[in-house]
């Protein structure tokens, strides 16, 4: 079977085509920048955006384990450790603590261990609440020690939408401090058509994954210093203002009718 297809004239003169093409090119370049925001003009920042130097930030994480993990486990605490390539042999003694997991499972597969961003509600009792990344994300790192087992690491982001993006942060399997990092993919949408047109991303939690092979009974791993690099422009105009949700409201509140 023949799916080969034959191109036929149309007929359309070449200056005609041209032009048409002209004002296509333009109208989507146009509606491009509209719905992806600042593109063009950027303020690049690095933001430290979680750190565990204070003793209260290890309540402000849910940690859990997969079907197979061992009673009572996993387990998290703060420990007084940090990577040296940041802060070398701290003779300071500056208060640095880096978030460990003591993780077991009971048998081999595909176990995870997931750290879970929270806050406390009303009653009291930590639920999960998403980190906010400042700005228009270009990319993510964090430092993470391995003891070289065959893990992986993934960070999970949430969009305006609510919609959950998954992405590798990288392997596990090294000996150390290790700084991973990841980009962030265009595809990934950080801003509206409509005003306000800033739609930032959370980080809803952190995944580590085991090989269906590796040995699972007993293992440490830690993580220190989320920072992300991001654009913090915004382009200013007249009654951006009324662009706040806030600000807005209260405005509204306070009209007349």
């Amino acid at each position: 079977m023949d799916f080969s297809c034959e191109q036929k004239e149309t007929g359309m003169r070449p200056g005609l085509k041209a032009f048409l093409g002209t004002v296509l090119g333009t109208a989507l370049f146009f509606t491009a920048a509209l719905v992806m925001g600042d593109e063009y003009t950027q303020t690049i920042a690095s933001r430290n955006i979680a750190t565990f130097d204070d003793a209260a930030s290890a309540g402000s994480w849910i940690v859990q384990g997969s079907k197979y993990a061992t009673k009572d486990f996993p387990q998290m605490q703060l420990v007084r450790a940090w990577p040296e390539s940041l802060y070398g042999k701290n003779k300071t003694s500056k208060s640095l603590f880096a978030l460990g997991i003591h993780g077991k499972f009971d048998r081999k597969s595909y176990n995870y261990i997931e750290l879970i961003p929270a806050a406390k509600d009303s009653s009291g009792k930590l639920v999960p609440k998403g980190i906010p990344i400042p700005g228009r994300v270009k990319s993510i790192d964090m430092w993470v020690w391995g003891a070289n087992y065959n893990y992986y690491l993934n960070v999970h982001l949430r969009d305006y939408r609510g919609i959950d993006h998954v992405l590798r942060m990288g392997s596990l399997l090294f000996t150390g401090w290790k700084d991973l990092s990841t980009t962030i993919s265009g595809a990934i949408p950080q801003a509206r058509q409509y005003i306000p047109r800033y739609a930032g991303l959370e980080i809803t939690k952190l995944v580590i994954w085991t090989a269906p092979d590796e040995k699972v009974d007993d293992f440490y791993f830690f993580i220190d210093e989320i920072s992300v690099v991001t654009d913090l422009y915004e382009t200013r105009f007249d009654g951006e203002q009324l662009a706040d949700p806030v600000t807005l409201n209260n405005l509204w509140q306070q009209g007349t009718r």
